[in-house]
This record gives C-alpha cells, structure tokens and sequence, in this order.
C-alpha cells in the first residue's frame, strides 16, 4: 500500500532512495529528501507490504496536467515480484487525471511497467 512520505520516514525514504544510482552521494540523498519535504510540487510515497516499507516512489508536478516521476525504487531482497509495477499503477489511479511521464533515468523501467499492464 502506498503512504505519503512524513519526516517520520526520513531515515527509511533515504535507504531507499540510496539504491537509485544518482543518489548514492549523502549529501545529494539528503538534498533530494529536503526538497520532498519542503516543495509542494514534489510528492514521495512509500510502499509497504505487511510492516515493512519496500518501495518508494517519488514525482514532480511541473504542470496542472502533467506529474514526472522521477524516482520509483525496490529494495533489492524483494525485486522481481511487480512491486515497481504496482506502484506505478497505484499512484496512477491515485490520480487519474494527470499525465504521467518518466524522467530519463526510470523511462526504460516506465515503459515496462506500460507494457506489462493488464499481465499478471
């Protein structure tokens, strides 16, 4: 189930975050994670699957219509399983009015998730 990111999550949203190759840096992880936190244009959500969080998606609103998704990532002990690909249509039909692309970094794994919609 996706749950909004609170500063709560800031310690378990950065070692997800860490597994994104552009964040591997600490100082560029925490810069990411404060500008979640403080632009309103920029939404983190966190899977969780029973008690654990295992995922992590994170987008940008750059119009009325059009959210970016710039950060989708699985804690590697559970890749494999469509937990990317569930997050993607979750947050999909969270809002079904808005346009959704990817950014360069996730597009391959974007355009699977697109693919693969519908299979089990």
């Amino acid at each position: 189930m996706l749950i909004r990111y609170k500063k709560i999550f800031e310690k378990i949203a950065m070692g997800l975050l860490s597994f994104m190759p552009e964040e591997k840096d600490l100082k560029k992880l925490q810069q990411t994670v404060k500008q979640y936190e403080t632009d309103e244009n920029w939404h983190l959500f966190l899977w969780k699957a029973n008690e654990d969080f295992i995922g992590l998606i994170g987008f940008v609103q750059t119009d009325e219509n059009t959210l970016v998704i710039q950060h989708i990532t699985v804690n590697p002990s559970h890749r494999g399983q469509g937990i990317g690909k569930t997050m993607v249509q979750s947050i999909q039909e969270m809002f079904p009015d808005k346009q959704f692309k990817p950014t360069e970094t996730i597009a391959s794994f974007f355009q699977h998730c697109k693919n693969t919609e519908g299979s089990a």
